[in-house]
Order: structure tokens, then sequence, then C-alpha cells
């Protein structure tokens, strides 16, 4: 047998090693190439029809196989053929659909029916989530299998077409995906598992000489939805022999690289609002040539984390509880760090909102002080009392000072210069203006339309978020202020304590 497995894998290798070259010369000639341009990231021209050398090379290798079993029975000892019908021909659905895809463009809808056909095809053929291990450990029913196989295999094609957007990248990573399926299927002594995922690796790393940096030709959909059927095809195949737990957690493990692109691109859009289809630049691979790498760095950085992911995945055929711990440990601290590393715009506004919720009590604090600062001023009828009110107001949250400017309008012919009542957290009051920051303007206008000045609000520049909700000082807080200021003014006793006291009260304020 193990003859047998390094003969189909050479001859994979050298058969896809000559397709792929004259596949790539064939597509140069009639134009069959991919032009450079918006989310692409090559600057000229590149055939992109490299899954059919990966298709031909596996179909033709297996049928090699198939003919010699006529007339050497052994060859086919132990093995039952029929399994691989029921994979191939679904598998030959999705190359069709990567092909047309490839020449003439294929909408979201259109690819997800077609997987979604391809996929209920291995359903009926026996190829189907089980159980759930964990969750639901008993067998589901049919009409529970079938759509969570169907998103299986569509999630898993597409997460492989995904991260095809570096010269390699999907290639590599599906080979180390492929070599990790035929080692399970050795260890569950899955013969014909083992047999499928030899050549088809072969196929792959024939068609990588080609498909490396600077490549010569792309895979394209016709060999990432083809590659990503396979090995979802296979990982539910393999789960017919393997323990329930082993069936799931490897195959996960072993694609996460494709599986985390595919969940950060859902989420991040998600977040974003924008719709899940759309295509962007800001994968995984996009994010690492933003950090200054090479493209090839990057290919060689996400190869590693690819084996990374397929050494894990191999710890779990001996599934004890330590094991598992560990394995689970260094994935999601691998991923948490990796994801901080990369500084999604949309990550950053999730950490945002939790640390948000988490100063709530704070910002709950702060809205009241406001609030009960604006139920105070209805009453106000003296500076010193507004002065009062707004230092009890703002002296605990985080605004760093205030200047009040009450310009008093008695009649039309005789106007007061205006009044001034400033504050700061700093030992002078004007450090505020010195230092950086911004500032608010409220303009105080009273509810009769009478203008009673503005008073503007300072924060120094901070990497702490503003912990109250500004609205509340926008919305009736500024009426309120004016009011009370109308008040204080339209009383001619009060004018003169208020003009003798503002000096005092500026001085206490230091």
């Amino acid at each position: 047998m193990t003859l047998l497995f390094f003969a189909l894998f050479a001859f994979s290798l050298a058969l896809s090693f000559v397709a792929t070259r004259e596949v790539r010369d064939i597509a140069t000639r009639r134009g069959w190439v991919s032009t450079p341009g918006g989310r692409h990231l090559h600057e000229s021209p590149r055939p992109r029809l490299g899954g059919v050398a990966i298709f031909a090379a596996f179909s033709l290798t297996l049928t090699l196989w198939l003919t010699l079993s006529l007339i050497f029975p052994r060859l086919v000892a132990g093995l039952v053929p029929t399994t691989l019908l029921r994979i191939y021909f679904p598998a030959c659905l999705i190359f069709g659909l990567g092909i047309y895809d490839d020449l003439f463009g294929a909408g979201p809808y259109l690819k997800f029916s077609v997987q979604a056909v391809a996929a209920s095809m291995l359903f009926a053929g026996g190829m189907r989530v089980l159980d759930l291990p964990l969750i639901f450990p008993h067998t589901l029913p049919w009409f529970v299998g079938l759509p969570l196989t169907v998103l299986w295999v569509v999630a898993v094609t597409n997460a492989f077409n995904l991260i095809d957007g570096l010269d390699g990248l999907a290639a590599g990573s599906a080979l180390f995906s492929t070599l990790v399926f035929f080692v399970v299927a050795l260890v569950n002594q899955s013969w014909l598992l083992s047999l499928m995922s030899v050549t088809l690796a072969g196929a792959i790393l024939g068609f990588l000489r080609f498909n490396f940096n600077p490549a010569t030709i792309f895979l394209g959909d016709s060999g990432s939805l083809f590659i990503g059927f396979m090995l979802s095809a296979l990982a539910l195949a393999g789960a017919e022999k393997a323990p329930t737990f082993v069936a799931v957690a490897i195959p996960v493990v072993s694609f996460g690289l494709p599986i985390l692109e595919t969940s950060l691109s859902v989420i991040r859009r998600l977040i974003s609002g924008r719709p899940i289809f759309t295509a962007d630049r800001e994968h995984i691979h996009h994010k690492l040539l933003q950090m200054g790498l090479s493209h090839r760095q990057v290919v060689i950085v996400l190869y590693a984390v690819s084996a990374v992911f397929a050494m894990l995945s191999l710890f779990l055929l001996w599934p004890t509880g330590s094991t598992l711990g560990l394995v689970l440990a260094v994935v999601g601290t691998g991923i948490w760090l990796g994801v901080q590393h990369l500084n999604y715009l949309e990550f950053g506004e999730l950490r945002r909102v939790a640390l948000r919720t988490i100063e709530q009590r704070q910002i709950v604090i702060n809205n009241l002080a406001v609030r009960r600062a604006l139920q105070e001023l209805k009453a106000a009828d003296n500076f010193n009392q507004i002065r009062n009110i707004l230092v009890a107001a703002f002296e605990t949250n985080d605004f760093d000072a205030f200047e009040l400017q009450a310009t008093p309008v008695l009649d039309s012919h005789s106007i007061e210069p205006a009044q001034h009542i400033r504050w700061s957290k700093f030992p002078r009051v004007m450090a505020i203006s010195a230092d950086p920051s911004w500032k608010l303007t409220l303009d105080l206008v009273t509810t009769s339309n009478r203008i009673c000045g503005s008073l503007v609000i300072f924060r120094s520049y901070s990497d702490r978020d503003l912990q109250l909700d500004v609205n509340l000082l926008f919305s009736q807080f500024p009426v309120a202020l004016a009011d009370a200021l109308d008040r204080a003014w339209a009383i001619p006793d009060m004018l003169m304590t208020a003009q003798q006291s503002e000096i005092p009260s500026f001085a206490a304020s230091l």
C-alpha cells in the first residue's frame, strides 16, 4: 500500500507540473487572464485557470489507478471505489462552476446554489454531518443534518476561495490541510481517503511550482472551489470511521487559516454595515502587506500559520483532556494576539464599546450630574448659584475646564459688559488653553430668544473616552442656563452682587 501511495503522489505531481505549464500557455494565448486593478495585487495580466491542471492531474491519476485495478485487482483490495464516485461527481459540478466563474463571472447566489446542490449530492451519498459533539451527541435527523452538511460544504469551499489573494497562498494552505487528512486517514485505516488525499496533494504541489511568488498562473475559482469542496467532502467521508470528536475537531483546526479569514471577513462587514459579499482589501494578507512585509514574506508567514494549525490538529488524534485544553489554549491565544496586531478598525470599535460597557457606571454618574444641574438651573436666580451648579456638574466628569461668558441685555439702549466665570481642574485657569485640547462652545439663548452669552467647555487630548452623553449638553442644558442668567440679570440688586462677587468667585476657583 505504501508503494501505491508513493506512485500515485509522484504521478499526480508530475502530471500536474506538465498540465499547469500547458494550461498557462494556452490561457495566455487565448486571453483568459486576470487583469490588474481593483482588489487584485498583481501588476500584469496572469492566466487564472490553474484549477484545470489540478483537476486534470487528480482525475487522470485516479482513472489510471482504476484502470490498472482491472488488470491487477490487488490495487483495489479492501477498498470501495463507489465512495470515490460519490465524491467525484459533485466535485465535477463544483469544478464546472469554477470554470464558468473564471471565464464569464458568476454571482454569489449562483455560486451558493450550485454548491448547495453539490453538498446535497454528498448528503445523499452518505457523507453528512452526523452529530454535534458536546452540543447534541445523538444522531441528527435528516432535516437537521442536511442544512448542516450544506453549511459545512459551502463554508469550507468558499473559505479557500476567499484566501486566494496572494501567489501560492490558497494552494499552500490547502496542501497542509490535505497532508493532515492523509495522516488522519492512515491512522484510521481509511485507505481510499488516504489514496484520494495523497493524489490531491501531488496535484496541488505540482501546480504550486508555478503559483508561488512570483506566480505565472493563478489558481482561479476553478481551483480554489474544487480544492475547498474536496477537502470538505474528505472531512465528511472521514467522519464515518473516526471518533466523533476527532471527525469534527481535526478538520476545523486544520482549516484554521481559511476559517479564520472567512469569520473575520463576515464579522467585519456585519459590524461596518457593509454587504457580506462585498470585496475589499482588508483581508489578513492585505493587512500584513500594509505592515511592510513583502509579498513573499506574507505568504511564508501564512504558510507557517497553516503549518501550526495542521500540527495542532494532529494532536487531536489522541484527544485527552490535557491535549484538548492545550490545543484550544494555543489556538485561542494565537488568534487573539494575531487579530490584535492586524489593527482592524471594526474590532477596535468593538473594544471601545466593551470598555464603554465596563465604564457604564461612571457614565451614569456623570450623566446624572448634568441632569441634576439642569433641574437646579431652573430655580437659580444669581451668579453664585449658577457658578456652584456648573462646578458641581463638571468637576467629576472628563471635561477639564469651562468658561462662562454672560452678556446681559437689560434694554435696547444699555448693554452691560460681559461677565466671566472661569473654572479649571488645573492649577492655573488658563493652563487648559495652553495645552493641546479641544473645546465645545454652547450658545446660550433663552426660551424668549434672548442671547445671554456662551459656555465654552475644554478638555485636554486623551486616549480615554469621554464618559458622558454629550447630547445632554446640546438639548435642554443651554436653554436652562440662559434662562438662569436672564433671571440673574433681571434683578438689579442681584446684578450688583454678581458684579462684586465675580472676581472672588474666579479667585476661589484657582
